[in-house]
């Protein structure tokens, strides 16, 4: 039966904001797989900590787990492909994932190299270059310009007024009060939501008609096997989660890249010398086939997960790892957690990229030790860009710039919502040649 919460109420929400790794271990260490405590919000909640129970709630064999994220950011993500359920969930994936076939992915690479080189032309050396700062911007203008086509954003002003209004949704997920005050998350994050929807609305006329091959495009014309299509409503609410979670995800996995790679000059040399070899705009299998930056991006991703926790509501009375868990529970799957387990990594707090290599494969020690992006039905969809995305940026960035951090440094993290470097994670940055180039503002 699910005890009393371990912390006063709030008390796992401020615990987790201030670090959410310790939290989980302090629950783990107490209480094991399924832990009570309190969090922001409705009703009793509980912590799914370890792989087992990790992999017992994202794979929901008895249907009892539904998305719970409707509480946490549901009025600014409204109806995005993560909060449906059901044969919705599955009717509305099936239609999204003609946007992600190998075909298309192939043509959104081939896309992002010359995009990926414009931005970077605004990168200038410095002693501290606040790298997590120009990455959000470059993945942003990325996201638009891959998802959107013709359609993307031009004007560096209404840049930098859609990167914010995807941040205050975003960040929504932390608020205490989750009403709207002049001033606090969920008003900032209600007013970003209009803002998304003001200007993805503006454009949907114009990526009707062109009948292209963007995301945006494509969403107004796709269709199910019953000839069912989505309408403009759902086009918007889809395209405003496809966007955040594109380049939220990447922005995530490259800084974290950029960090380790800045304080292991080795590692960064290994990886420079394979994107080298492979020319200015290698493919999709050339970026798949690179050993050293496969390991590198994916023990980024075990470091900082650029989905810590996915939140579940329990619909009807089931049991996780022994533990019985009543209908009405809000369950937080921390697959965070177990990428940090000694049983499952050798010292695993430790920058090791080749724990991933054939002749350990410590990920394998677990079907959910490595859970990155979730699982079950629910899998992120856009995983397979995201990855693609981010090998293709760290490979130009490397192509055209060497950098480090100080020996002790480590950014200070925020875990309001996703975790990200609060001070912008500077670095410092050198040419690796003479690349020329203006030097924008960033926001």
């Amino acid at each position: 039966m699910l005890v009393k919460s371990a912390v006063p109420v709030i008390g796992g929400s401020l615990a987790y904001m201030h670090d959410p790794l310790i939290l989980m271990r302090q629950l783990y260490q107490r209480h094991g797989p399924v832990a009570p405590v309190a969090m922001a919000g409705p009703g009793p909640a509980a912590f799914i900590l370890g792989p087992e129970a990790c992999g017992a709630a994202l794979q929901n064999g008895d249907k009892a787990f539904v998305n719970g994220w409707e509480a946490l950011v549901g009025p600014f993500f409204h109806r995005g492909l993560m909060l449906l359920d059901g044969p919705e969930h599955k009717q509305h994936r099936r239609i999204l994932q003609q946007a992600f076939t190998r075909e298309r992915l192939a043509g959104y690479t081939a896309a992002l190299h010359p995009a990926v080189m414009s931005e970077l032309r605004g990168w200038q050396a410095a002693e501290r270059f606040p790298a997590y700062t120009w990455l959000k911007r470059l993945t942003l203008n990325l996201a638009t310009q891959i998802f959107m086509g013709g359609h993307r954003i031009a004007d560096p002003l209404e840049l930098d007024r859609v990167n914010r209004a995807f941040v205050d949704c975003v960040q929504a997920a932390g608020a205490i009060l989750r009403v709207a005050v002049a001033g606090n998350k969920w008003h900032r994050a209600t007013r970003g939501r209009a803002t998304l929807e003001r200007f993805l609305g503006a454009h949907l006329p114009a990526a009707r008609a062109a009948g292209g091959d963007d995301l945006f495009s494509v969403l107004t014309r796709v269709e199910d096997e019953d000839g069912t299509r989505f309408g403009d409503a759902d086009v918007v609410n889809h395209m405003i989660f496809l966007l955040m979670a594109a380049h939220e995800t990447t922005t995530s996995t490259v800084s974290t890249a950029m960090y380790y790679l800045g304080r292991h000059p080795d590692w960064q040399d290994r990886v420079r010398a394979e994107a080298a070899a492979l020319g200015p705009t290698p493919t999709v299998e050339q970026l798949s086939a690179l050993p050293d930056l496969d390991m590198v991006i994916k023990e980024c991703q075990r470091l900082v997960a650029p989905v810590p926790v996915v939140a579940r509501r329990v619909v009807k009375d089931t049991e996780v790892a022994g533990r019985h868990l009543p209908a009405g529970t809000r369950a937080f799957v921390c697959q965070q957690l177990s990428h940090y387990l000694p049983e499952l990594w050798t010292s695993p707090e430790a920058f090791d990229p080749e724990r991933f290599a054939p002749q350990r494969c410590e990920d394998r020690s677990h079907r959910f030790a490595w859970a990155p992006f979730g699982g079950g039905v629910h899998k992120c969809l856009g995983m397979a860009f995201s990855n693609i995305e981010a090998r293709t940026v760290l490979a130009q960035v490397l192509r055209r710039f060497r950098w480090s951090v100080p020996t002790h440094y480590a950014p200070p993290m925020s875990n309001v919502s996703l975790p990200y470097p609060r001070d912008g994670l500077p670095v410092a940055l050198r040419p690796t040649a003479p690349t020329g180039g203006g030097r924008p503002t960033p926001a």
